[in-house]
């Protein structure tokens, strides 16, 4: 890339930004004032490890019934933890719930990088995105977009993860001063339409002319990943038991994997099934043929399903909530658990 490159990038991106981008609910058209901070906020945390069509259900649902992050933050733990299943990563909406009631403490976003990290849950990427994006601050906001299209700019040999601080500071170097916030969304929107992981599309780019991956022939050979490990596999048996028409439900303990989330029981997930050892209570449980798999970011998880039907009145001394069968998906059980209440209620019902 030739020395003057740098400075050509924001050139040559920010017009195009302006006729190409992406219309999305949480983003303000380029040019106009800058978008509500809660909202900014709020699409940021769900974009976490999530795809933007996967978020915008989610998003329109939360702001419709939660419009500003005062009603967010007056909101209980319990329903904003049923609004937010299905969209994995569970102890973002504790995090959420935690940062929403400390900015309402606070009487609003603070408007500096800075600031926002000292809110929970708010990391370095996420700051720098409200940062910019929110309150027009310089800001370098490095996603995983952003990072395919730097790396490929560049044409950084160096393998991920350990490339990351190279890429960062190569993204700083190009960061206008001016409209960073339009910059980083400009970035954005090349990496998930244009620089695309596989088989990019150069000859629509607007910075293919200062693009050494370009150059190179095969910009689509970066970023270079190190091999990923394999992950390990766990198991566990989650249990349906049955009282008049109702399923038991437990609340997941707050602290740990899908804290906080209503839940099917299930004991601890292990290198090898553990079969009706952890059973919520004396019944007569049958282990169903089938399984449901879940792949989780750290393991993989393989989970048998048992069943059993306890009368009326041996109901009232077990613990947990026992939850209407016909209104099971308004429960917001995680995905893993509402996959295995599909394939209970598929089962059951053939039987």
């Amino acid at each position: 890339m030739p020395d003057n490159a740098p400075r050509a990038i924001a050139a040559a991106l920010l017009p195009w930004y302006d006729r190409n981008a992406r219309d999305l609910p949480w983003r303000a058209r380029p040019g106009a004032n800058a978008p509500d901070p809660y909202r900014v906020w709020l699409s940021e945390v769900m974009l976490q490890q999530t795809q933007v069509a996967s978020v915008i259900p989610y998003f329109d649902k939360f702001t419709s019934r939660w419009p500003t992050v005062e009603a967010l933050a007056a909101s209980g733990d319990a329903d904003l933890m049923a609004a937010w299943a299905g969209l994995g990563y569970y102890a973002r909406a504790r995090n959420l719930l935690a940062c929403a009631r400390e900015v309402a403490r606070r009487g609003d976003f603070p408007d500096t990088e800075a600031g926002l990290r000292e809110l929970p849950g708010v990391g370095g990427y996420t700051a720098a995105a409200i940062a910019s994006i929110a309150f027009g601050r310089r800001a370098v906001v490095v996603d995983a977009n952003v990072e395919r299209v730097v790396s490929r700019l560049f044409a950084v040999e160096e393998t991920l993860p350990g490339a990351k601080a190279k890429i960062y500071a190569l993204t700083d170097t190009i960061t206008p001063d001016t409209r960073s916030g339009d910059f980083a969304q400009a970035m954005m929107d090349l990496g998930s339409g244009i620089c695309t992981a596989r088989a990019p599309k150069c000859l629509l780019c607007p910075l293919r002319e200062d693009c050494d991956g370009y150059a190179t022939g095969a910009p689509e050979r970066f970023p270079i990943k190190a091999a990923k490990a394999p992950k390990p596999q766990r198991h566990g048996t989650m249990f349906w038991l049955e009282r008049d028409g109702q399923v038991l439900l437990v609340r997941r303990p707050d602290k740990g994997l899908l804290g906080g989330m209503r839940a099917l029981p299930t004991g601890p997930w292990t290198d090898s099934s553990p079969g009706l050892a952890d059973a919520p209570v004396p019944a007569g449980w049958q282990m169903l043929d089938e399984s449901v798999t879940h792949g989780f970011t750290h393991f993989n998880l393989d989970v048998r399903l048992a069943a059993a039907t306890i009368p009326s009145h041996a109901g009232a001394a077990v613990a947990g909530e026992w939850w209407p069968i016909a209104e099971i998906e308004s429960a917001g059980l995680p995905t893993v658990f509402a996959k295995a209440a599909r394939t209970f209620r598929r089962v059951l019902c053939a039987v």
